[in-house]
């Protein structure tokens, strides 16, 4: 993918699959996520940020749940690669960083990880498990370390099957704006 338009055409593609037992789409899920994003004033990047955080996930064309088969498809560094050169770091550091934003907050909020759904957190074991407190003090240091914890707390809360805009493409076309001005 060379092109912002490609994102789009993926999204277009199969942002139809269902994430397994979340009763979500893709599209829906991403476009959760931007709403609270926007919700919260949060950066133009940091909303686009949102909105992809999952598009590694559709770069395979998987119909299924990783998961599901025990596999951690690194979803998220797939889809920091594809993002840099097309948006930069704010948006591609954010996405790369939302699964380590998982770890992290398992590790230093006792309650999160009982707030995860089944999926994030059969996720959570493939993915290293809550983070060793040493290593969670000095990730908490890195660039965008906060903007990936705010996107993982909106990536948990966009799961609702019932909140949907009113229609899929007035929703791409939101994305496609909030594009065009990165």
């Amino acid at each position: 993918m060379k092109h912002r338009d490609d994102v789009m055409a993926l999204f277009e593609r199969l942002g139809h699959l269902e994430y397994a037992g979340e009763g979500v789409s893709q599209w829906q899920h991403a476009w959760q996520c931007g709403q609270l994003a926007l919700r919260a004033q949060a950066s133009p990047a940091l909303q686009a940020a949102a909105w992809l955080h999952d598009i590694g996930h559709l770069l395979d064309g998987e119909t299924d749940t990783p998961t599901l088969h025990g596999h951690d498809d690194r979803h998220e560094a797939r889809a920091a690669a594809l993002l840099e050169p097309l948006f930069g770091a704010a948006v591609a550091d954010p996405v790369a960083l939302h699964v380590e934003a998982k770890r992290y907050l398992v590790a230093t909020q006792a309650d999160y990880a009982a707030r995860l759904s089944a999926d994030s957190q059969r996720s959570l074991a493939l993915q290293g498990g809550p983070m060793p407190l040493v290593q969670a003090q000095a990730w908490r240091e890195q660039p965008h370390a906060d903007d990936a914890l705010r996107l993982r707390v909106w990536d948990d809360l966009a799961k609702d099957p019932a909140w949907r805009p009113a229609s899929r493409a007035l929703a791409m076309d939101e994305l496609a704006s909030l594009l065009a001005h990165l």
